[in-house]
């Protein structure tokens, strides 16, 4: 049985090209790029690369390109790193807790570091509106900016439902916000976890507008355990972990060299045909919609199908449970999932559903399909005809299953 995988939203194969352009540095180039010998200067070197790669992908200078392992890591640095600069500057009694904006609906490494953050008293938290369509809008951040808010943290697409966020409209009204600050204030700060945007929406950090971009290798076809947080320049933000002096100063540990080069090949390798990419996965995306919706009853898409990510498809099916639905789906030969891979643990219907409206029983029903660059036509039509089937059968199950309580 040939396996169809459509989970790449939790992660990607590493690219070919990559591959081949990191193995080096678990063997010959193996130096450490701390270390002033040749060695290390060949590391050093390739890092410096990679840096300069990401730089010209996200258009800003290669200094503001922070190397992490990854989004978590990221964006915990970015929220909690402005968050204690703030501290290390004010005195919270006499000018009060700074106020950070997101959404409900974040990745949990997002929201859990806020919700930490307001639970040891360093904060004020406040969380915008999410409605059906599964997008903010931006009458309701300018209703919620105060005096004392230091950072907005809003994700350019959701990594359940893959909608699509207006994050250059936030960047120019965190702009205007910033234009009649005082300097003696402490600025308006803008983050986004840009980890499931860059791979097919604009990625230049100045038509965004933001001050703090943060994604994971792994998503871009490079491997695990690589990331980057671009900070721009002059942001207040203070490191957030301590030991020695890589990354600026930012982020202390040995670097992780294999995963740099490969996080920046895989950039050069978006860059170049993000565009034809982009254009062969939505029109598979676009027909697996249509398929579904039409071939499949009483089945609904979450979330808006305009301004959605080219590779997502977000689904709930009436009267079927969705954790049953992908284990029957694995069995078929279809990777397929509910949720974000880093919640896939947790019984509770997704944060993400209920922030948008779903009854817990409709949260409970959906199920999340996600392409690549290396999805066919011919899977999609095998995954439908086997999605069709599956949920069928499962609706039998539980048909047969009340009637006997009847």
């Amino acid at each position: 049985m040939k396996k169809i995988y459509l989970d790449y939203v939790a992660t990607t194969p590493v690219d070919k090209e990559v591959l081949k352009a990191v193995l080096p540095y678990f063997s010959e180039k193996f130096g450490n790029a701390m270390s002033i010998h040749s060695f290390g200067q060949d590391a050093l070197e390739a890092i410096d690369k990679a840096r300069q790669q990401a730089a010209d992908f996200l258009n800003c200078s290669p200094s503001e390109i922070v190397f992490t392992s990854g989004a978590t890591e990221s964006n915990n640095l970015a929220i909690k790193g402005v968050a204690m600069s703030y501290g290390a500057k004010f005195n919270f009694k006499v000018n009060g807790k700074p106020h950070i904006i997101t959404t409900p609906f974040e990745h949990h490494c997002v929201l859990d570091v806020c919700k930490t953050l307001e639970k040891e008293g360093k904060i004020e938290l406040s969380y915008l509106p999410v409605y059906k369509d599964g997008i903010v809008k931006i009458e309701d951040i300018k209703k919620l900016i105060k005096k004392n808010t230091i950072l907005i943290s809003v994700m350019y697409v959701n990594n359940e439902i893959g909608t699509l966020q207006p994050i250059a409209e936030i960047g120019k009204i965190v702009k205007k916000v910033n234009a009649e600050r005082k300097e003696s204030e402490f600025p308006l700060l803008f983050h986004t976890d840009g980890t499931q945007g860059i791979n097919y929406f604009d990625s230049d950090v100045e038509k965004l507008g933001v001050d703090l971009l943060s994604f994971s290798g792994h998503k871009i076809y490079s491997p695990k355990g690589i990331g980057i947080l671009y900070i721009r320049k002059n942001s207040p933000i203070k490191r957030i972990q301590d030991g020695g002096d890589q990354e600026f100063k930012m982020r202390a540990g040995t670097h992780n060299v294999s995963g740099i080069v490969g996080i920046g090949k895989a950039i050069e390798i978006l860059k170049k045909n993000k565009s034809k990419d982009t254009k062969k996965i939505k029109s598979l995306r676009d027909c697996l919609i249509s398929k579904v919706l039409k071939e499949i009853p009483n089945s609904h898409l979450n979330g808006s199908l305009e301004k959605r990510s080219p590779n997502n498809a977000n689904f709930r099916f009436d009267g079927v449970e969705g954790e049953g639905l992908v284990l029957s789906l694995d069995m078929e030969g279809v990777a397929a999932s509910t949720s974000s891979a880093c919640s896939s643990g947790a019984l509770e219907p997704s944060h993400v559903l209920l922030a948008i409206g779903l009854q817990p029983e409709q949260a409970h029903g959906s199920l999340r399909l996600s392409l690549s660059k290396y999805t066919t036509k011919k899977e999609i039509d095998e995954a439908v005809k086997i999605l069709k089937k599956t949920v069928k059968h499962l609706r039998q199950i539980s048909g047969s299953v009340l009637k006997e309580f009847e």
